[in-house]
C-alpha cells in the first residue's frame, strides 16, 4: 500500500471505476489503482471530487491537507472502530508513572542511538572535529536508564540532539549548512525538509495509531497539551534519524537537490513545488526500502510495513501492560 502525494495546483482528484483519476492543469489524466493506495496527502489548491470523498470516507483512506510549502491544516477521517477497553487501559497506563518512564527509556536510548549511527556513518568521509559531540551523545544515552523522571530523561535527549545536529551541520554540504535546529518557520533548506518530512511520518503515525483504536493524545513520553498528538510524537522519535534524516541527508550529499528548490515566504524558508516532488519521491523510495532491523521480526520487511508493525507492537504493549512487548528499531 502506497501513499498518493497531490502537489501540482489546479489537479481535480476523483475516482472511475477501479482508479483514482488525477486530472492535471493541461487536461492529462493519470490512473492509480484504488487498491494501491492507503492515504492521501494534498499540497496547496486541488479539488477532490464528491465521490472520491465519499469512496475515501467509506474505505477508511485518510486525506491529509497542506499547504503548498508543507504546513499541515488536518485531515478527513471517517470515524473508525471504537474498542473503549483497550482506550481505558492506555489512559491509565498514560497515568502511571512507571509504565511510562520505562517506556520513554526505551524510545529515547533507541533514538539516540539511531542518531549516533546515522551521524558516524556519514562522518566517516569528512575531516570533522566531532569528537566532543560524540561523546556528549555517548554520555547522555548512559543517563538515560539513571533517569529518574520523564523531564530529567528529555533533558539528556535534548542533550543528545544537540550534539547531533551540530555534527551534521559540521558534514552536509556547506550551501546546506544550518546553525541550529529550527521548527516553524523554518530558517534554512536543511531544517524545512525535516519540518516537511516529520510532519508527512507524524501524520503516517497518527492514522496507524487510530487504526488500533487508540487514541494518538495520550502517550508516555511527551506532556499533555492541546491538539498535541503526544502519543504519534512518543512513536515518531526512533524513525526520525532513520527514515527522514537519512532522506534529507541523502538528498544533500547526493546532490539531488539545490537551492534553486527553495524560497522565502516571509521570514520562513520553504520548497518550490518541484522541490517538495523531488522530496516526496525520495521519502516514498525510503519506505520501501527493506530492512530487518526490528528485533520482533524473522523475514525482511520494508520501512512502511515496519511502522505498521510497531503500532500493532505498541497496541500489544498495552492490551498487556507490558513494555517488554514494544521494541524500538536500532539501526547499525
Amino acid at each position: 500500500m502506497s501513499l498518493l502525494y497531490v502537489v501540482e495546483n489546479g489537479t481535480t482528484l476523483g475516482v472511475n471505476g477501479g482508479c483514482f483519476v488525477l486530472k492535471h492543469t493541461d487536461q492529462h489524466e493519470e490512473a492509480i489503482p484504488k487498491e494501491t493506495i492507503s492515504s492521501i496527502c494534498i499540497f496547496g489548491k486541488t479539488q477532490i471530487t464528491t465521490q472520491c470523498t465519499e469512496f475515501c470516507l467509506k474505505k477508511g483512506i485518510r486525506i491529509s491537507y497542506f499547504s503548498q510549502s508543507g504546513s499541515f491544516y488536518g485531515t478527513l477521517l471517517s470515524p473508525g472502530q471504537t474498542n473503549i477497553k483497550r482506550l481505558r487501559k492506555q489512559l491509565q497506563l498514560t497515568d502511571d508513572p512507571a509504565f511510562s518512564l520505562a517506556m520513554a527509556k526505551k524510545i529515547i536510548d533507541a533514538k539516540i542511538h539511531n542518531q549516533f549511527v546515522i551521524a558516524n556513518r556519514y562522518q566517516k568521509n569528512h575531516s570533522i572535529e566531532a569528537g566532543k559531540q560524540f561523546f556528549q551523545m555517548k554520555n547522555a544515552r548512559k543517563h538515560v536508564q539513571q533517569s529518574l523522571t520523564t523531564e530529567e530523561l528529555m533533558g539528556y535527549e535534548g542533550i543528545a540532539s544537540r550534539n547531533y545536529f551540530e555534527i551534521l551541520a559540521m558534514l552536509i554540504d556547506p550551501a546546506f549548512t544550518f546553525s541550529s535546529r529550527n521548527r516553524r518557520p523554518a530558517q534554512d533548506p536543511f531544517n524545512c525538509m525535516l519540518n516537511l518530512g516529520y510532519s508527512i511520518l507524524n501524520k503516517e503515525l497518527y492514522g496507524q495509531i487510530e487504526n488500533r483504536s487508540l487514541s494518538p493524545y495520550a502517550g508516555f513520553l511527551h506532556k499533555d497539551r492541546k491538539n498535541h498528538p503526544s502519543l504519534a510524537s512518543d512513536m515518531i522519535e526512533e524513525w526520525r534519524p532513520v527514515l527522514i534524516d537519512s532522506c534529507v541527508l541523502s538528498l544533500i550529499q547526493g546532490h539531488e537537490i539545490s537551492l534553486s528548490h527553495f524560497c522565502r515566504q516571509g521570514n520562513a524558508t520553504c520548497m518550490t513545488k518541484e522541490g517538495i516532488k523531488l522530496f516526496l519521491t525520495k521519502l516514498e523510495q525510503k519506505m520501501y526500502v527493506q530492512t530487518k532491523y526490528l528485533p520482533d521480526i524473522v523475514s525482511p520487511i520494508d520501512f512502511r510495513h515496519a511502522i505498521w508493525h510497531q503500532a500493532e507492537a505498541m497496541t500489544q504493549a498495552i492490551e498487556k501492560e507490558s513494555t517488554s512487548l514494544y521494541n524500538p528499531i536500532r539501526i547499525r
